[in-house]
């Protein structure tokens, strides 16, 4: 029997069918998928996602249950960024299914914006029932282009009361701040109803970063109006701040003193 006959008898019909099978059953058994159901149909004017499955409309559909339904734009609209639905063009206001133009009253101007009136009124002029109306600004006083508020604020050098704008008085040793309606005490000076006064400085100290107040030294602490030595105790040191004391590593805070906590001996 030669080679070309022996492998006939090995793979015959009815062998071959019977290890087909057995081929196909064991790749549907590694690759489980493979027998999952197919995907559902893609609908006119969709197309499949290209990432996760599924499927998405077209520009100028928009998913109406199993279906893609075409986009209807009324007169004045215009496809939005998304392509699945319409917004009005400039100039013209949703309303119900259509887009109305907008309407202007006198002294506004157009606002690029999707919310509100869709205008707002020019400065020194504020809306009202629908329309704009001048602002009424007091001596000593300006316009601000501002839907909020009164519509004017006061010059610097004056404050608002009650409607007006009064000239803000400065005292000596102050100066205006930077909002020009209040005023701020110079640096070594304090705040005092209405006044400024100096602020003293005792020995051992200086002004603080505000400049109206002072600190003490490094290794001294504030008793009444002097600065006085910290009182450090044994296995202790000043602290950050430079005004108290703190116990070292391994020291725990016993009222005015530190204790060992366990983790290391005290020191001789």
């Amino acid at each position: 029997m030669n080679g070309t006959n022996g492998f006939g008898k090995l793979f015959s019909p009815t062998t071959a069918a019977a290890y087909c099978g057995t081929t196909l059953a064991l790749l549907l058994a590694i690759a489980p998928g493979a027998s999952a159901q197919a995907p559902a149909a893609i609908p006119d004017h969709a197309h499949a996602r290209p990432y996760g499955g599924g499927w998405t409309c077209d520009r100028a559909y928009r998913q109406t249950s199993d279906t893609c339904a075409a986009v209807i734009v009324p007169a004045h609209a215009h496809l939005s960024s998304f392509g699945n639905d319409w917004e009005c063009d400039r100039l013209y206001r949703k309303s119900e299914d259509g887009c109305v133009a907008l309407v202007i009253p006198a002294h506004a101007f157009a606002e690029d914006s999707n919310y509100g009136r869709g205008w707002r009124c020019e400065q020194a002029y504020r809306e009202s029932s629908g329309n704009c109306v001048a602002v009424r600004v007091p001596a000593n006083a300006y316009a601000v282009d501002s839907p909020f508020g009164s519509g004017w604020k006061c010059e610097r050098g004056f404050g608002e009361v009650d409607g007006a704008c009064l000239a803000v008085v400065v005292p000596a040793n102050a100066r205006l701040d930077e909002s020009g309606s209040r005023w701020n005490c110079h640096r070594g000076f304090a705040k005092d109803a209405n006044e400024c006064t100096r602020v003293e400085v005792p020995a051992n100290a200086y002004l603080d970063s505000a400049g109206s107040g002072w600190r003490c030294e490094r290794g001294l602490a504030t008793a009444g109006n002097t600065c006085v030595p910290l009182e450090i105790p044994v296995n202790a040191h000043v602290d950050f701040g430079g005004n108290n004391w703190t116990c070292d590593d391994g020291y725990q805070k016993n009222a005015a003193a530190c204790i060992a906590d366990g983790t290391r001996r005290a020191r001789p």
